[in-house]
């Protein structure tokens, strides 16, 4: 299959920034080089020194941020929304257009995601890579494919750091925005109950779903393709939602529905720019901070 490869570049220093207005793009497969700081993180993710000299020639003061559209799709809608959250933004940008065939990027990404270690006990392992488990270790294995949610980025460690201190074993979990079903599975995994993903993407909750099997917790998952918690019935202990920080904002009015004595919010996705906006929003609907976690530009935030 043959897709509509746009490519922005962006500074590298405001590739976060872009990144999540990217993700606004969704239903596209998203996909970003940024290689400024290659030097620190080759040796963990080139396995020869071929891979390594190649990306240690990459430019480093750019990013690319690539979105695929299937080619009887109009790509005009996609590139005009973000030139104009670019704009807003203040982030110059180049933007390119190519097709190509599926092969050539839904793949690509692999390179660069490795086991990582999250939290005191988890431990994200991709799936076509092998990992000798430590003592008290706990295994999440992991294939993305195109969904958002690999565990290398702040946002989702964030989320994992926080899911991991409140959940407990009689925890049902909404995981709002679920991408690759990451934050949903981890929570079964760290010895939650259950647990429902929702994701506008129905090719991401095919990948959740494949995921959860992979991981043996297919059976205490509901996943569902819809806008936010549209579908959704029942309450739940912890509801995450790993996404932005406009769709954070629009899903607070709507927590209420969800809502238990002793329910916790667990929001991400936030850059530090936008915190205080949600900060407000929690507080108008009339919920406290409980915990605020921070790493590379982003913020967490944990809320009753």
């Amino acid at each position: 299959m043959q897709y509509q490869e746009i490519i922005f570049q962006v500074p590298a220093l405001q590739v976060d920034t872009a990144a999540a207005i990217a993700n606004l793009a969704v239903p596209y497969g998203i996909y970003i080089e940024d290689y400024s700081d290659i030097e620190e993180t080759a040796p963990k993710i080139a396995h020869v020194d071929l891979i390594e000299q190649e990306l240690l020639k990459r430019d480093r003061e750019h990013a690319l941020i690539h979105l695929y559209i299937p080619l009887e799709q109009n790509p005009g809608e996609a590139i005009s929304f973000l030139q104009e959250r670019f704009q807003a933004a203040a982030i110059p940008y180049t933007v390119t257009q190519n097709v190509v065939n599926e092969e050539d990027w839904a793949t690509a990404w692999k390179r660069y995601y490795s086991p990582t270690k999250i939290g005191s006990r988890l431990v994200v392992v991709p799936s076509w890579e092998s990992y000798e488990k430590k003592p008290d270790e706990i295994i999440l294995t992991m294939d993305p494919g195109m969904a958002f949610g690999t565990g290398t980025h702040e946002t989702t460690q964030l989320c994992l750091q926080l899911l991991e201190q409140y959940i407990s074993s009689e925890s049902h979990l909404l995981d709002i925005g679920t991408g690759s079903g990451i934050l949903a599975i981890a929570s079964l995994l760290l010895g939650g109950k259950d647990a429902v993903g929702v994701d506008i993407d129905e090719t991401a909750v095919r990948v959740a779903k494949e995921n959860a099997a992979a991981n043996g917790v297919a059976d205490r998952i509901e996943w569902i393709a819809g806008d936010l918690a549209q579908k959704v019935n029942g309450k739940f202990h912890i509801i995450t939602a790993n996404i932005v920080a406009d769709v954070i904002i629009r899903f607070i009015p709507d927590l209420k529905r969800f809502w238990m004595p002793g329910s916790v919010f667990i929001a991400s996705g936030i850059i530090d720019s936008r915190e205080q906006d949600v900060i407000q929003a929690l507080s108008k609907a009339g919920m406290k901070i409980l915990q605020r976690v921070t790493a590379g530009g982003w913020v967490a935030l944990a809320a009753e």
